[in-house]
């Protein structure tokens, strides 16, 4: 058995997550979570909201509100929108109210710079006067000098990924007021990154494997790579005592810095809940620890050069231990809304509130999973979620469910029937060989096939299908009800395999089906059956009563769908 330490890139607590966050850093990370518990191994999964960046003063000045409390406002809505998709964490905190992300964080900056890892730069930076205020990165707004984009942030420009110094914007603009900057010397501390390249994080990237997507880019990304700022004049962060920075007043650590270490800060709260305030150690300084990142495109540098290159910086500590790097870091790319990006400011969402009071939020995380950009861009298109509820759900798996056990229901006393042993080998070899190729959605998702395991999920059920078109035991009911029972007693057992492999991709729908087939407990809480054998197809027990029959899957009616392309088309600016 493995031990895993699962991490979702912090959530940035300045306004809602859409669908395109969720698909891209959270549901897959969730999915493959409850893959591996299922699969017997060891799990920590860790998430919380990122509260120190730019973009959570910005938003609370501008609303007139202490970032306090706007971070947790915030927390909060992401939070629920989490729990509405049935994205579990083990713990899910915030880097501002962590109790001990600040000694985690200081102990980071003390033992970098004690390393040599840290260099002290004076250097130009852009001042507002109008707001008495250093500018950090996301403060300006300018040109971009990479691909000419007109609204390119300090730090990256959202068009073409750069990353970006403040000084070389186009016409830059103070975030705040829009009046523009002059530039002012301040102190900052730098991260060595070039140095901590050389030294081990590009030896560590080399041997390491990665996804098609994320290899190219770190590949390219190494070739150039400059010291990154750690600290900045802000009112808002993890503020480094004076004695730490020469002196310097004034000065909180960059967001980009501290927001990582929230992984480990947050892990050592869990553990400390549990009455183990060491237990973090277990998790982050044991080299069996298998360390996975889910995040979305716009946060592979930071997983895959800036947090490896800290955690090596820092060094062993008194006991000899060192942190454990990355595993693996199954980045996602962007996932778009009907041929645009999601824009909460533009119009261009679907609002999670009004999208659960309407729609089955285990649908929407099998469609996520189903069209999630895993190597290149993708998007929700609203007709394909209805193909998706339709013919892959409700067609494949629904109407097996219910044809079935409806059958048993009204003519076979509604219990799992016993398969007569004259028609077992045939029917087993059928059922097993003949109706369609078996696999294990779980192997997939242990490759972060994520898409491919759907697939799976939905070929397995169609196998069933084949099956029972080739047998009909509705007509054999009247010829030879002792081989029509056998055939759906098959079934039966083939529903339990169904149940097993949902439980990934749709927890609460492997539930309903589970207690149908009259199974008592927590199908998830079962080990991981794999794909059926000759000798271990058989879950149920005959003559087991059935549970109360329901549909599982409501299907999308074409007006349905058809008002909410049309809202969005309202709803989005024009042009």
């Amino acid at each position: 058995m493995s031990k895993y330490l699962v991490t979702s890139a912090l959530p940035y607590a300045n306004g809602a997550i859409h669908f395109g966050h969720v698909v891209g850093a959270y549901l897959p990370a969730d999915v493959y979570v409850r893959t591996l518990r299922r699969l017997g191994e060891e799990v920590h999964f860790i998430c919380g909201t990122d509260e120190h960046g730019v973009a959570i003063t910005i938003g609370a000045d501008k609303e007139g509100v202490g970032y306090p409390e706007y971070v947790a406002r915030w927390r909060a809505e992401i939070e629920a929108t989490f729990a509405s998709f049935g994205i579990e964490f083990d713990l899910f905190s915030g880097t501002s109210t962590c109790p001990r992300h600040a000694e985690f964080s200081l102990e980071f900056f003390t033992r970098l710079r004690d390393g040599g890892y840290l260099e002290k730069q004076t250097s130009e930076q852009l001042h507002c006067e109008k707001c008495e205020l250093f500018l950090a990165d996301r403060y300006v707004l300018g040109g971009c000098p990479e691909c000419g984009h007109e609204s390119a942030r300090g730090d990256e420009c959202p068009a073409c990924g750069s990353w970006l110094d403040p000084l070389k914007l186009v016409s830059p603009t103070c975030r705040v007021c829009g009046e523009e900057p002059e530039r002012r010397e301040t102190t900052h501390f730098f991260l060595d990154l070039p140095k901590l390249r050389d030294e081990a994080v590009g030896e560590w990237f080399n041997g390491k494997e990665w996804k098609p997507n994320v290899d190219a880019f770190v590949r390219q990304l190494l070739e150039d790579v400059h010291s990154r700022p750690i600290t900045r004049d802000m009112r808002w962060g993890v503020e480094l005592p004076s004695e730490l920075v020469d002196g310097e007043e004034g000065k909180v650590l960059y967001v980009w810095f501290d927001a990582p270490i929230g992984y480990i800060s947050m892990t050592a709260e869990w553990t400390a809940a549990q009455g183990d305030p060491d237990g973090w150690r277990r998790w982050w300084q044991d080299p069996e620890t298998r360390l996975v990142h889910f995040i979305g495109k716009d946060n592979i540098p930071f997983h895959t050069l800036v947090f490896p290159s800290m955690l090596h910086g820092v060094g062993e500590d008194e006991e000899g231990r060192r942190f454990v790097l990355p595993w693996r870091v199954p980045a996602n790319e962007f996932y778009n809304l009907e041929g645009g990006k999601f824009s909460t400011s533009e119009g261009r969402t679907i609002p999670p509130t009004e999208f659960f009071e309407r729609y089955d939020a285990e649908v929407a995380r099998f469609h996520l999973i189903s069209s999630m950009p895993e190597t290149s861009d993708s998007e929700w298109r609203w007709q394909e979620f209805q193909a998706t509820a339709n013919a892959g759900l409700a067609d494949t798996i629904g109407n097996l469910v219910t044809r079935v056990l409806r059958f048993l229901d009204k003519h076979f006393d509604g219990v799992v029937p016993e398969i007569d042993e004259a028609h077992l080998e045939r029917l087993e070899g059928l059922l097993l060989k003949e109706c369609g190729e078996i696999g294990d959605p779980a192997a997939h998702i242990q490759e972060f096939r994520f898409r491919k395991g759907a697939e799976q999920l939905l070929a397995n059920a169609a196998v069933a299908n084949v099956f029972i078109d080739r047998t009909a035991p509705w007509k054999l009911r009247k010829t030879d009800p002792v081989e029509a029972a056998s055939v759906l007693g098959a079934c039966c057992h083939y529903l339990a395999w169904i149940a097993h492999w949902m439980t990934p991709f749709m927890p609460k729908k492997a539930q309903a089906l589970w207690e149908m087939l009259g199974q008592a407990g927590e199908v998830a809480e079962l080990p991981w059956p794999g794909t059926p054998t000759q000798e271990t197809w058989r879950l149920l027990r005959p003559g087991q009563g059935f549970g109360e029959i329901a549909g599982l899957f409501d299907k999308l009616d074409d007006e349905q769908i058809q008002e909410e392309t049309e809202k969005l088309k309202a709803s989005a600016p024009a042009g």
